[in-house]
C-alpha cells in the first residue's frame, strides 16, 4: 500500500527532521522543501497527498506573507491538495487569512505530536470523503437517466433553472412534498460551475436541535461530553460545492439565527475551536411550508427567508400536470425494473390513461412507490390497472367508470395478512400519501413522534 506523501515546506532543518521522525512513524512519506519557491517548482511537475506549510521564512519571520502568497498561487492551480499551515507566532489574523485562502487547519509550533498527526489524518480523511462523494455523484448521474417532462409548466421550470444554475445565487424550491424538489436540486448542481465539487444534502427536519451546530459546522474531539472523536460538518463537506437544505421551514428559530449568521458573513466556527472558518458553498433550499404564514406567525425569520430566496421557484404538484404522469410511469418502470432485474415490464395503455386522472396526493413519491410495488409483484410483462396498489375507493370509481376528475384524498385501505415489518412499511407509505407527504401530519396520524417517523423512513430506505 502506497504511503501518503506529505510535502513539508519549512526552512528550519531541525523542525523538518522532527516532523519527519513523527510522520514516518505514523506511516507517512515525507518530501522536504525549504521554501515556497521550491514547492512551486515541485508542484508544477508532481503532486502530494497533503502540504504542511510554514507561514514564515527567512525573508520575513513574522508576517506570514510568504506563506499567504504561496496559498494564493495554489488556489489558481488544478491541484486539490489539502493544506495544514503552521507558525511559531500566535497570530489570529494570520490564521484567518490562511483559512480564507484554502488552508484546512492550523498548527502552532512547537506542536503536540498527537495533534499534528490527528490534524493531518483528519484532512486526508476529509479529502478522501470528498473524492468518494464526487465519484458517487458521478456514478449515480451516469447510471440513472434524468426525469423527462412533457408538461409546459415543467419544461418552463427546467429552462428557468438551467438559465440560473451557472450563477452562485441562492435558490429556494417550494411546493408540496414529493414533487421532486431534491431531484431538481441535483439538476441545478449538475448544471452549475460547482459540479466538480460535492453536493451535500441535509434534511433539516431530521436534525435534533441540540446537535444542529455539530451537524452543520462540525466539532473537535472533546468539544462536549459525547464528542469522543472529531466530526466534519456539512458546510465543510460541501466546501466549493453546493449545500442542499431540505425542509428548511422546519428549522427552529434559535437554529435559524445560527444559520443566518453564516449566510450573512460567510463565517462559522467548528465547536471546540477558536478558529473562524470561511464558507464557500452555493446554497439550495426546499420546503413545502407557507413562508408568508410562517413569518406572520413568528415561526420563521423574514431576514433568513430573504437570504434563502434570491431566486424562488414553485414546483407544481403532479395533479396540476397530468401530461407528466405517463413519462414518469415509464421512467420508474425502467428504474425499478433495472433494480429488480425485470426490464421487460410495461403498463397497459388503458392503465396509463386512467392513472392520468388520479389526483396523486403523494405526488411523484407516491407514483414511484406504486410502480415499485407493481414491479415487485408482477407476474406478467404487461401491468394492468388492477395490478396497481391504488386505494380501493379509487379502484372502485375506476371500475364504475365514474372517475372523471381528480380523486379525493383516499381512506386508508385495510391491510392483508403480512409480517409486522411489512405492515409497518405499508402503513407508513399510506399515511405519507394520505397526508400528502407532510411529515408532522403523518407522524400524528400514525401516533408517533416526528423523530420516530424519520428513523423509520431511514430504516426502510424511503425518501425523505
Amino acid at each position: 500500500m502506497t504511503k501518503p506523501l506529505i510535502l513539508l515546506i519549512e526552512d528550519n532543518r531541525e523542525v523538518r527532521l522532527s516532523a519527519r521522525f513523527i510522520l514516518e512513524d505514523h506511516g507517512f512519506s515525507i518530501m522536504e522543501l525549504e521554501n515556497p519557491t521550491q514547492a512551486i517548482d515541485y508542484l508544477q511537475q508532481r503532486s502530494a497527498a497533503l502540504i504542511l506549510l510554514d507561514m514564515n521564512f527567512a525573508l520575513d519571520t513574522t508576517s506570514g506573507d510568504e506563506g499567504l502568497r504561496f496559498l494564493r498561487w495554489l488556489q489558481q492551480q488544478p491541484h486539490n491538495i489539502p493544506v495544514v499551515a503552521m507558525t511559531a507566532w500566535s497570530n489570529t489574523q494570520l490564521v484567518v487569512q490562511a483559512m480564507q485562502l484554502g488552508a484546512g487547519d492550523f498548527i502552532e509550533k512547537p506542536w503536540q505530536n498527537q495533534r499534528l498527526v490527528q490534524v493531518i489524518s483528519q484532512q486526508l480523511k476529509l479529502k478522501n470523503l470528498q473524492q468518494k462523494n464526487q465519484q458517487l455523484s458521478s456514478a449515480l448521474h451516469d447510471s440513472e437517466p434524468e426525469l423527462v417532462w412533457q408538461s409546459a409548466s415543467m419544461q418552463r421550470l427546467i429552462q428557468q433553472l438551467q438559465a440560473v444554475a451557472a450563477s452562485d445565487a441562492n435558490i429556494l424550491l417550494t411546493g408540496e412534498n414529493g414533487t421532486g424538489k431534491s431531484q431538481l436540486a441535483q439538476f441545478i448542481h449538475r448544471h452549475s460551475s460547482r459540479k466538480a465539487a460535492p453536493l451535500v444534502s441535509v434534511n433539516m427536519g431530521a436534525i435534533p436541535e441540540t446537535l444542529f451546530e455539530s451537524e452543520m459546522f462540525g466539532h473537535k474531539k472533546g468539544a462536549f461530553t459525547d464528542a469522543k472523536e472529531q466530526r466534519t460538518g456539512r458546510f465543510t463537506l460541501a466546501q466549493s460545492g453546493s449545500l442542499f437544505l431540505d425542509e428548511i421551514a422546519s428549522l427552529p428559530l434559535p437554529q435559524q439565527a445560527k444559520l443566518l449568521r453564516v449566510l450573512e458573513s460567510g463565517h462559522y466556527e467548528v465547536l471546540g475551536s477558536s478558529v473562524t472558518e470561511q464558507s464557500d458553498v452555493r446554497l439550495l433550499s426546499a420546503s413545502n411550508g407557507n413562508f408568508a404564514q410562517l413569518i406572520s406567525d413568528g415561526l420563521f425569520r423574514q431576514d433568513l427567508y430573504y437570504r434563502l430566496n434570491t431566486l424562488e421557484f414553485r414546483v407544481p404538484a403532479l395533479r396540476e400536470r397530468p401530461e407528466d404522469v405517463v413519462p414518469l410511469v415509464r421512467f420508474f418502470l425502467q428504474k425499478h425494473g433495472l433494480r429488480y432485474q425485470k426490464t421487460a415490464l410495461r403498463l397497459s395503455a388503458a392503465a396509463e390513461k386512467q392513472l392520468q386522472t388520479y389526483s396523486w396526493p403523494g405526488n411523484i413519491r407516491e407514483l414511484s412507490h406504486l410502480i415499485e410495488r407493481a414491479v415487485l409483484l408482477s407476474q406478467n410483462t404487461v401491468i394492468e390497472l388492477t395490478d396497481l396498489a391504488l386505494p380501493r375507493t379509487v379502484m372502485a370509481e375506476f371500475a364504475a367508470g365514474s372517475m372523471q376528475g381528480p380523486a379525493t384524498v383516499p381512506e386508508l385501505q385495510k391491510l392483508p395478512m403480512m409480517t409486522l415489518e411489512q405492515a409497518e412499511l405499508q402503513l407508513i407509505r399510506q399515511a405519507l400519501e394520505y397526508c400528502q407527504g407532510n411529515k408532522q401530519k403523518t407522524a400524528d396520524v400514525l401516533g408517533i413522534t416526528k423523530s420516530s417517523l424519520y428513523r423509520r423512513l431511514e430504516k426502510y430506505g424511503l425518501e425523505f
